[in-house]
């Protein structure tokens, strides 16, 4: 099969769904009577030899209807930024994706005491996100105009072993409903959008 944008994927009988071999577009696709040789960018080529030709198909698919997915986890921690007091009553966002000097933490709240609060937001939650979520602690703990500073990690699944992992380390494990906070209304008022 070599779809519209250049990408090839050659199947099975077996196994339809998973390609045995592909390559990723862009390619230069060269027909030959015997043969199709496809070149990807980087000079690899993949030379199909043609023995008999069943049936040669061209299918329009139209245009592209600009398909989005929804509920992945930007979507879940923009949900969480405007509805901070789901997680903890008296809890508001100070920032998202607040910097630190090994990559982002997805939020930085405070909690009803004035406390630095830093959410870590994911689909599932796993141990590498745990693990991740403890990095950043380590490097916001460092910030002394942030003060004491605790972690929450925050997902619509977790599974047990983080949740267990994240016990240990001090950091509260929250599961979230994406459906539910989708129907919560933002009635926070706010000066700035600090997001």
């Amino acid at each position: 099969m070599v779809k519209a944008d250049g990408t090839l994927a050659i199947h099975s009988d077996g196994n339809a769904s998973k390609p045995l071999n592909w390559m990723v577009a862009p390619n230069v696709v060269e027909t030959f009577e015997d043969r199709w040789e496809v070149t990807n960018g980087k000079g690899e080529k993949l030379v199909i030899s043609i023995s008999e030709v069943i049936e040669d198909v061209t299918h329009a698919l139209g245009d592209d209807p600009g398909l989005q997915k929804d509920g992945v986890e930007a979507h879940l921690q923009e949900l969480l930024a405007g509805r901070p007091w789901v997680l903890e009553e008296g809890m508001r966002l100070i920032r998202r994706e607040y910097p630190t000097d090994i990559g982002p933490v997805d939020l930085l709240c405070s909690d009803a005491e004035g406390r630095a609060v830093a959410v870590e937001v994911k689909r599932r939650g796993e141990i590498d996100g745990v693990e991740q979520l403890t990095r950043y602690l380590g490097r916001l703990e460092n910030d002394p105009r942030l003060g004491p500073i605790r972690g929450l990690f925050v997902a619509q699944t977790i599974t047990p072993q983080a949740r267990v992992l994240a016990e240990t380390r001090g950091i509260g494990a929250i599961e979230v409903d994406y459906d539910g906070l989708r129907d919560i209304e933002d009635t926070e008022l706010r000066l700035f959008d600090l997001r």
